[in-house]
């Protein structure tokens, strides 16, 4: 199994995952965004598609050269293998390739990939080995005939309860917050598995969910209802607990101040030059300056009216204390290339050829790979059928 992956591997990238074959039965955004980052380490991730092609495909505009962007940015290093499940020739084909997979990874409703005959439980005694993840919305118990859409978690999960301004209507988040965190949290259940797998030779079942994700991602803001009974609510961009801790206005336009502890908060002072406040009993700690934040917010407001963003930016940054421009997308790709960070990265050839987002990840003895663009509908489905049929 693991030679044939490698048959599909090009030579030139060795990523911590190669060797490994992925069938990919998940659609949308937080499989796809899983098996994406399964692909950047190496191994061979097939992207099993309807006839009609991933829903993504068609959200659009924005678009390149009449595809998707939304699609191309979680779908980068994969093949497009087409199969419909009705037909009974293509059902065996997807039956073969889950036996010679090492990774499975599928987000139809609970108990929809069962109709098929492709659940855990039908495919496991075929492939001992294999690690299948299933994505839910709500869980398989009492949430498992509900629809499961980023934006209906946000609101449902609470998350939008504490989005926007305390007087306004409720916001969700400007991404899909809940898709890409829980497909995070599924690639942290797969690396597990492939550890313990490691040792007993045997695969395992996981399954993620998107609420489940979400009440772990509201972290300080669940934790104070389950430990203390505390409902938050709506702050606009202030913190509960820390101050100063959002939006702030200079002479040209708002900079994001973060002074989360007693040093940064008199560095803060030190540049605005206003350095009495650090030493005013009433603002001194951060329970104080949380506390009196209504006392101190104008007397901090007052002090940065001089001071440009960018002005701002650097003498605090320097200070470090934590502040920033509030960027668009462009400006936040051009600071990162300005950092060092090399953000982009291109991928494809020739009329495919791409720039995309480069994995956050970086190894010192292992190399992310970034082999392919994004593939079109069953670009590769005659190699792939050919291939199950060699093996």
């Amino acid at each position: 199994m693991n030679s044939a992956a490698a048959d599909h591997q090009p030579s030139s990238s060795r990523g911590p995952l190669d060797g490994l074959i992925v069938a990919d039965l998940s659609r949308v955004l937080a499989g796809p965004y899983c098996s994406m980052l399964l692909a950047d380490l190496g191994a061979t991730v097939i992207k099993v598609e309807s006839p009609a092609g991933d829903d993504t495909r068609t959200w659009s505009p924005p678009e390149k050269d009449g595809v998707s962007t939304y699609y191309m940015s979680i779908n980068r290093n994969k093949k497009s293998l087409v199969l419909d499940f009705k037909n009974d020739d293509d059902l065996e084909v997807a039956r073969s390739l889950l036996q010679r997979a090492d990774i499975a990874l599928e987000n139809f409703k609970p108990g929809g990939i069962e109709k098929f005959g492709l659940g855990y439980d039908d495919v496991k005694d075929d492939n001992p080995g294999l690690i299948y993840l299933s994505i839910s919305g709500f869980g398989t118990e009492g949430g498992a005939g509900l629809p499961g859409y980023d934006l209906v978690v946000q609101a449902v999960s609470g998350l939008m309860s504490l989005t926007g301004s305390p007087d306004g209507e409720p916001f969700r988040a400007g991404i899909s917050v809940f898709d890409v965190m829980t497909g995070m949290h599924g690639l942290i259940g797969i690396l597990a598995a492939l550890n313990q797998r490691n040792e007993t030779g045997v695969g395992q079942h996981i399954k993620v969910n998107l609420l489940s994700s979400a009440l772990s991602g509201l972290v300080n803001h669940s934790a104070s209802f389950t430990a203390a009974g505390a409902v938050p609510m709506r702050m606009g961009n202030a913190h509960p607990s820390v101050y100063p801790y959002q939006v702030m206005p200079t002479a040209d336009r708002d900079v994001i101040i973060t002074a989360a502890n007693d040093r940064q908060f008199r560095g803060l002072c030190k540049v605005l030059g206003v350095e009495h406040l650090a030493d005013d009993e009433r603002f001194a700690r951060n329970e104080d300056r949380t506390a009196n934040r209504d006392i101190l917010h104008p007397m901090l407001i007052d002090a940065m009216s001089t001071w440009s963003a960018d002005d701002l930016f650097t003498q605090l940054m320097a200070a470090g204390v934590p502040c920033g421009p509030i960027n668009n997308i462009a400006e936040g790709v051009g600071l990162a290339e300005q950092l060092g960070l090399n953000p982009r990265v291109t991928v494809g050839e020739g009329d495919n050829e791409v720039d995309l987002v480069r994995n956050p990840i970086s190894f010192s003895g292992s190399e992310l790979r970034y082999h392919s663009a994004p593939p079109a509908l069953g670009a590769n489905s005659d190699e792939i059928r050919n291939w199950l049929l060699d093996n």
